[in-house]
């Protein structure tokens, strides 16, 4: 299969690697396989094991290979909120030449990312990412894409965000020894809150939590930009531990009960409805109602919201009006969304993909990996040569295999989009001459002489009398 417009959104999660294979096709992103194996080598999100991850990542790369049919080199990672710091930046250059204004080309928008690039940024940590919020020319703000106007002065206002080197480098260095290439590293909350949110959430402001299995990361979306991050130590593999300590259940046992059994809010749970478990050191094994082991689930949960709710209450997020979107692999739960919005008091619901073979909100971030990467404009595209170029995370020769053809196809669009304008205008100038000749036919053969047409209708007549 050709691949120009394949996108593969790969997440390093702490339970499970997956990989999203996703084609482009006329603006809809289509999933075309899916690599989903257990994970290996991380704890909490971040790896601590570069070549058991990966080896995980290798197989859950060749499973999606062999479902889409695609040979798969280039990967868009998504990095974890951990000690994330995001903070503002602008930077400026002058593009007039010889004290005269010009247009503002490619380069240019280069060369301001470049700029605000430049400060200060302590060596323990690394940028992840460059968004710009405005461009402004001459004093003139507000700009989303300032190539082709005219200037004198070039200012950029973004955001940067920023992470620990040994993050970066260490999922750097696994995609590496499994035989891929980056094609672009994200962080995580800003793929999914872009995805799952529409754009009047992503406008009013609206809290994204991800509960995954070795963490809970909480984003709040705000004017389209991610402004409060922050991530709980505790996950899914949690509850499997209560469970497995309260039932004296093997970690599979206690696994294979959540999901098959699972309730986040007890008041849902029945407790007329059993199942036996598994207990160690004995031999037959014990009853244990739907309600009780509800009630496991749902002390870790509580917990975890409660201290969540303690952040967002500091910041005031709980007054945004988009209220809680949940996704993750412990989103799963039933009864999860009422739980939140009775902890948290507003509006909660579950976000799940509605692609073929991954409706489940464990496959949420890689989706959204893919779904990010594939919206990027020109202008992104531009800004992250500055950073992935200039940063050392991507050499020019990958930028060039990669990105570049990006921004290549979307001019090449335009000019065939062009070509098929103009072939839809000769298209209908020779149907409008064709129907021209038509009507001339039809004009010719209706101005045949009165007379013949008058003694037709008296020979009719006469023959139907007779």
């Amino acid at each position: 299969m050709d691949n120009s417009g394949i996108y593969v959104g790969l997440d390093i999660g702490t339970t499970s690697i997956k990989a999203i294979v996703c084609e482009n096709v006329k603006g809809q992103l289509n999933v075309v396989g899916v690599g989903n194996q257990p994970s290996a080598g991380l704890n909490r999100g971040i790896i601590v094991d570069i070549d058991k991850t990966a080896q995980a990542i290798s197989k859950a790369i060749a499973q999606a290979e062999e479902k889409s049919n695609v040979k798969i080199k280039y990967v868009i990672v998504g990095l974890p909120a951990n000690y994330l710091k995001i903070e503002k930046c602008r930077g400026m250059i002058t593009v007039a030449s010889q004290n005269q204004s010009r247009e503002i080309t490619d380069s240019d928008v280069v060369a301001v990312a470049k700029a605000a690039l430049t400060q200060n940024i302590p060596p323990e940590r690394e940028v992840i990412d460059l968004l710009a919020d405005q461009f402004i020319v001459d004093g003139f703000d507000q700009i989303k894409d300032p190539r082709g106007m005219v200037g004198v002065r070039l200012e950029l206002h973004g955001t940067l965000f920023t992470g620990p080197k040994t993050v970066v480098h260490n999922t750097k260095k696994a995609i590496e020894k499994a035989g891929l290439t980056v094609r672009d590293l994200i962080v995580a909350p800003l793929a999914i809150g872009a995805n799952v949110l529409n754009d009047g959430e992503q406008d009013f402001g609206t809290i994204v939590i991800d509960l995954g299995g070795g963490q809970t990361t909480t984003s709040v979306i705000h004017d389209h930009q991610l402004k409060f991050s922050y991530v709980d130590a505790e996950g899914g593999q949690y509850i499997t531990k209560d469970i497995s300590v309260v039932l004296n259940t093997s970690l599979q046992n206690a696994e294979r009960l959540k999901r098959d059994y699972g309730f986040a809010d007890s008041s849902q749970a029945s407790d007329d409805n059993t199942f036996t478990v598994e207990v160690v050191g004995q031999q037959e094994p014990t009853e244990t109602s739907e309600e009780y082991l509800a009630e496991i689930i749902e002390a870790r949960v509580s917990q975890i919201f409660d201290r969540i709710n303690a952040r967002l209450t500091d910041i005031k997020a709980l007054d945004l009006p988009g209220g809680i979107v949940l996704t993750g692999g412990v989103a799963a739960l039933p009864g999860i969304a009422d739980l939140a919005a009775t902890h948290f008091g507003v509006n909660a619901r579950v976000y799940v993909p509605d692609q073929m073979g991954i409706r489940h909100p464990g496959f949420t971030q890689g989706l959204s990996l893919a779904s990010y990467e594939a919206g990027l404009v020109d202008i992104d595209l531009l800004i992250k040569q500055a950073l992935l170029v200039e940063g050392g995370q991507l050499s020019e020769q990958s930028f060039n295999a990669t990105v570049v053809p990006h921004t290549s196809a979307s001019r090449a669009k335009k000019k065939e989009l062009q070509a098929t304008k103009k072939a839809a205008r000769a298209t209908r100038k020779q149907q409008a001459t064709v129907k021209t000749d038509n009507d001339n036919a039809e004009d010719a053969k209706q101005k045949q002489p009165k007379k013949d047409r008058l003694e037709g209708v008296k020979s009719f007549f006469n023959n139907f009398f007779d």
